[in-house]
Order: structure tokens, then C-alpha cells, then sequence
């Protein structure tokens, strides 16, 4: 995105709030006027009070500066109260569309997105963004009208010197724009590499357990040091940048000054013009020194904020891959019958993951996948609430192709428990009731006690009120796995998606969710991801994948019979589970 339109699009947040961005600038407007005016006393007060002996005239000039305090005190006051309330008011409105598109972006983005660096940008990129849109803004623009003031009184003054005084000046614009030039690649290189260091640490702190389980704290560290001293790096090529230049700034303003008594200081001496004339011009300079002076200060900060504008946009701009088709259709009833016809799909990096899936499920059927790590399972059922598009073929629920389907009717009918839960720093009942937000509490009762969740759930002191930690570190794999089975089986939904959703609980635990989904699931289209025997056992099809394609299809007596993949899996994986069920059974009847 050019230069240009980041700072256009920027300056477009300010457009809603008109009414306060004019009694700023009004604000501005006059605090510049009162500042020009107070030289001019000075001058009065030098010539016709000191000169002349007058000392009515020092006293009105002394009345009329304190008189401009009072009123320049109160346009500073709405100068600044407006510029901090626009800076944060933008900062709000651009963060919340930044979410809102994090929110809405496909599943695609995500799996590519670094969620450190997403938080960077939420966070450090929109920081440095609001510190421009408003006090900075206002600075540069504040500073710009004193500059033409200040030249404008100084030419009224004497053009001869004004012209004299004011080179200087001019090598110091310049300067400050060139200054602006090169720092703003180097603060897009420093937000980028904090973006990645956030990224690196957000990673170290989400696997601890990974990181203390086998004593890996020192290449965590040694990971963590090489990403912050690239970015101090980064960060002192522009501590050397600005210190290179700002004594440049600086010395440019006393050049001006030396120039003004070097050739002002003998007219006044001849009386070519008055002490009070040579004073204002000075006045000028150094009220004009210190604001242009900051003009490094404020093209930097407008250098960060392009710099880290155009990140933000960077996302807020990311196509989103799930398109919803100008009318398409709700789908208010869904019976649960679902479709594959010839579905293939690939990622972004042309990886093949699906090849030529056809298959049909009945509504209410238990259609279970099984195949190698790898092998699309979880692809399937994320094609059909449509969290990726199909790149071949259609994907049809009730005769629906799902692209021709409104997103959020599409997915109201779906209840889904991902292969890791996740699980929300709340309460237990709403964790369990975050699909439903409006259910009664004997609803979610309900749903926890088929889930056969509501045992551990009353164990603890505060029952469903119990707030659990960050990501439920609080809980048990299992319980985590059974909140999440409450979770979706409380929205009462046409199709169930249980991705490997028992793989963290125990045997008797697996029994007990089983039992429940025998009757919970009835009625209901539910694809199950699974590496147990009694999941399996109970589908009313199993598809058996390979490498992205299907290799046998059917019920488990039949793909037993059959040989192949199946059963070379349920020789390796499934036979003990089945022995180990039939040795059970012999002690429960020697008992």
C-alpha cells in the first residue's frame, strides 16, 4: 500500500468525528494566533515602555501578556482534551474493525497466522497508530501554521532580515523531511521483528509444559535472545540515525540566531530598525526553534505510524477466502443428509490433501472416518460447515451445494468438538453454554450430565460457577474433553462433528460418553473421528482413508473381512482394545 493512501485511509477514522476535530483545530487556531501576538507586545513594551521611560506602557504590555496566558491556558485546554479524545476514539474504532476482521478471517489465515504477531499488531502497531492520529497530528499541523505565521510576522517585520534568519530554517525542513524518509523503513523492520518476537514468546509461554518436560529453558532463552537483540539492533540503527541528526537540528536553529545579531544587531545599533524590531525577530526564531526542532520528532512519529498503519491494514485488508454469494440462501431446516461429489482440496501451496471424495450420508447416520496421520479426516468434516472451500467438486448438505448457503444459517446446525478443546477462562457454564448463551441452567445441567460431565463438574467448591484457568489448565484432558461434548451437544444441532473427541479420556470414561451419545445422537447426522474400537463398532459406515483418498468403505464386520488398510489398523491399533474388552467381560461374569 503506498505512502499516500495509508495516511489518507488513516486520516478517514477522524471523518465521524467532525465535531470535536473542528473544536480541536479551533482550539489550535487560536493558541497559534496568541502565540504570534506576544512578540508584538514584547516589541511595544521594548520601544515605546523602555526606550521612552513610559511605565504605563510596560504595564499595559505586562496586562496584556497575562490576559493571553489566561485565554491561551484555556485553548490549550481544548486543544489538548479533544486531541487525546480523537486519539483514543480512532485507536477504539480501529482496533474493534482489526478484531473484527481476525474474527471473520477463514480458517486458512489462521493456520498460516502467527498469533503473536497478530497481538503485536493489535497492540504495539495500533499504539503507535493512535499516537499520531491525534496529539502527533496536531503537533505537525500545529507546527506547520506557527511556521507560517512566524514567517509571515517576521517578512511584516523586516524582509531583509527575515530572509537572512530564515535559511537556516528552511535546511532544517528539509532536513526533518529527508530524516522522515529514512527512518520510516527502519521503524516498519523494527515493528516487524517485534511482531515476531512477540510471536516467539507467545509459543514459548502457550508449550511450557513441553519446555520444563524436557529442560529446554535454555533454547527457549537462546531463541527469545536472538529475536530481541535483532530487534534492539534494528532499534539502535535508529537511536544512531536520530543522534546523527539532532544536534544537526539544533545547531541550525543557533545559526539563525547568530545571523540575526550578526547582521540585525548593527541596523538596530544604526537605527535602521528598533531594539524592539531585532527582539521580535528573535522572539521568532526561538519560538520557531523548538516546534521545528520537534518536526524530527513529529515526522518520526508519523514515520511509526505509517510504518505500523499499514500492518494493521495488512489484516484488516485480507481477502476472505469464504465468500458468502450475493443471495445466497438460508438454510433454516436442515435434515442432516450430507454429500461429497468428487471433492478435492489443496492448500495455498498447492499441497494436495483431498482427491476425488464421493461419498453420501443419510440424516441421522454415525459415519465414522479412521486412516494415518495425515490422511484428511479432519479435512472432510472441516469442508462441510464450510471452514475451507472444496477446490474440486461439491460439497451439498440437504441437495445444497454449501457455497450457494448463507455461512452463519449454514453453521447454526452444526455442533462441533475439535480434536483439542478449547476452553475459555469462565465459568464452567458458560464454557458449556458459549454455543447457547441464552440456555437455562437446567439446560446446561443437562447437557453436562449427558456428556457425563456434571460428576467432576459438582465436585468442585463453586460447581458450575467455577471459573477455570487460562485455556482450562485447571482440568483433566478428559474433563476438558467432556465439557466440550456438552458444548456442542447443548445448541442441538442436525450434524455432530466429534473429532477424535475421546482420544483424552480413559476406557471407562470412553464408555460412559458412549453410552450418552447412543441416545444423543439419535436422530442426528454425526461424523466421528476416531481410534476406538467401540466408536467404531457402533457407525453405521466407516470410510477409510489413505493419503487423501478413500481406500474402503463400509461397516466393521465387512472392511474386517475384506483385509486391507482396515485391517492392518485394527490388527495393530484396535485388536488389544477388543481383547482387553472380552477380558472384562470374563471377570465381570466370574464375579
Amino acid at each position: 500500500m503506498r505512502k499516500a493512501t495509508v495516511y489518507r485511509r488513516l486520516l478517514g477514522y477522524l471523518r465521524p468525528y467532525w465535531k470535536q476535530l473542528f473544536l480541536a483545530y479551533a482550539a489550535l487556531l487560536m493558541a497559534t494566533g496568541f502565540n504570534l501576538i506576544v512578540p508584538q507586545v514584547i516589541k511595544q513594551a521594548i520601544d515605546e515602555g523602555l526606550a521612552s521611560g513610559n511605565n504605563r506602557a510596560l504595564f499595559a504590555a505586562g496586562g496584556i501578556i497575562l490576559g493571553i496566558a489566561l485565554l491561551r491556558g484555556l485553548a490549550g485546554y481544548g486543544q489538548l482534551f479533544y486531541a487525546e479524545w480523537l486519539t483514543h476514539r480512532v485507536a477504539y474504532d480501529l482496533r474493534r474493525q482489526f478484531y473484527d476482521a481476525v474474527q471473520h478471517l477463514p480458517f486458512a489465515f489462521h493456520d498460516r497466522a502467527h498469533t503473536g504477531d497478530l497481538m503485536s499488531r493489535a497492540t504495539s502497531d495500533i499504539g503507535e497508530t493512535e499516537r499520531f492520529v491525534g496529539i502527533g497530528l496536531e503537533g505537525l499541523i500545529s507546527t506547520i501554521l506557527l511556521m507560517a505565521g512566524v514567517i509571515i510576522a517576521m517578512f511584516l517585520e523586516s524582509p531583509q532580515l527575515a530572509f537572512i534568519a530564515l535559511g537556516p530554517l528552511v535546511i532544517l525542513v528539509l532536513a526533518a523531511i529527508r530524516f522522515g524518509n529514512v527512518v520510516e523503513p527502519m521503524f516498519k523492520r523494527i515493528q516487524e521483528q517485534m511482531g515476531f518476537l512477540s510471536a516467539v514468546m507467545q509459543e514459548s509461554m502457550t508449550g511450557i509444559n513441553v519446555v520444563k518436560a524436557f529442560a529446554r529453558e535454555p533454547y527457549e532463552l537462546e531463541k527469545f535472545d536472538t529475536a530481541n537483540n535483532e530487534w534492539f539492533d534494528h532499534r539502535y540503527e535508529l537511536i544512531k540515525t536520530w543522534a546523527n541528526n539532532w544536534p544537526f537540528f539544533t545547531f541550525l536553529v543557533a545559526l539563525s540566531i547568530f545571523l540575526l545579531l550578526w547582521f540585525g544587531g548593527p541596523m538596530a545599533l544604526d537605527g535602521v530598525i528598533t531594539v524592539g524590531t531585532l527582539f521580535a525577530l528573535i522572539s521568532y526564531v526561538l519560538m520557531l526553534g523548538q516546534p521545528v526542532q520537534r518536526l524530527g520528532f513529529l515526522v518520526n512519529l508519523a514515520a511509526t505510524a505509517g510504518a505500523s498503519s499499514s500492518r494493521v491494514f495488512e489484516i484488516i485488508d485480507t481477502p476472505n477466502e469464504i465468500q458468502e454469494k450475493p443471495g445466497a440462501l438460508p438454510l433454516d431446516h436442515c435434515r442432516g443428509a450430507v454429500t461429497f461429489a468428487q471433492v478435492g482440496f489443496a492448500y495455498a501451496d498447492t499441497r494436495v490433501v483431498l482427491a476425488d471424495i464421493s461419498f453420501h450420508v443419510e440424516p441421522g447416520q454415525k459415519f465414522a472416518l479412521i486412516g494415518p496421520t495425515g490422511s484428511g479426516k479432519s479435512t472432510i468434516t472441516s469442508l462441510i460447515p464450510r471452514f475451507y472451500d472444496a477446490t474440486h467438486g461439491r460439497v451439498l448438505i440437504d441437495g445444497h451445494d454449501v457455497r450457494e448457503l448463507q455461512v452463519k444459517s449454514l453453521r447454526q446446525h452444526f455442533g462441533i468438538v475439535l480434536q483439542e478443546p478449547f476452553i475459555f477462562s469462565q465459568s464452567i457454564a458458560q464454557n458449556i453454554a458459549y454455543g447457547r448463551p441464552q440456555a437455562s441452567m437446567d439446560d446446561i445441567i443437562a447437557a453436562a450430565k449427558a456428556a457425563h460431565a456434571h460428576e467432576f463438574i459438582m465436585g468442585f467448591s463453586d460447581g458450575y460457577e467455577t471459573r477455570v484457568g487460562e485455556r482450562g489448565v485447571t482440568l483433566s484432558g478428559g474433563q476438558r474433553q467432556r465439557m466440550a461434548i456438552a458444548r456442542a451437544l447443548l445448541v442441538d444441532p442436525r450434524i455432530l462433528i466429534l473429532d477424535d473427541s475421546t482420544s483424552s479420556v480413559d476406557t471407562e470414561t470412553e464408555h460412559l460418553i458412549q453410552q450418552a451419545l447412543q441416545t444423543l445422537m439419535t436422530g442426528r447426522t454425526t461424523f466421528i473421528i476416531a481410534q476406538r474400537l467401540l466408536t467404531l463398532k457402533h457407525a453405521d459406515c466407516i470410510l477409510v482413508l489413505d493419503k487423501g483418498r478413500i481406500v474402503q468403505q463400509g461397516r466393521h464386520e465387512e472392511l474386517l473381512s475384506q483385509g486391507g488398510l482396515y485391517r492392518q489398523i485394527y490388527d495393530l491399533q484396535l485388536r488389544d482394545q477388543e481383547e482387553f474388552s472380552a477380558l472384562e467381560e470374563q471377570m465381570e461374569l466370574g464375579d
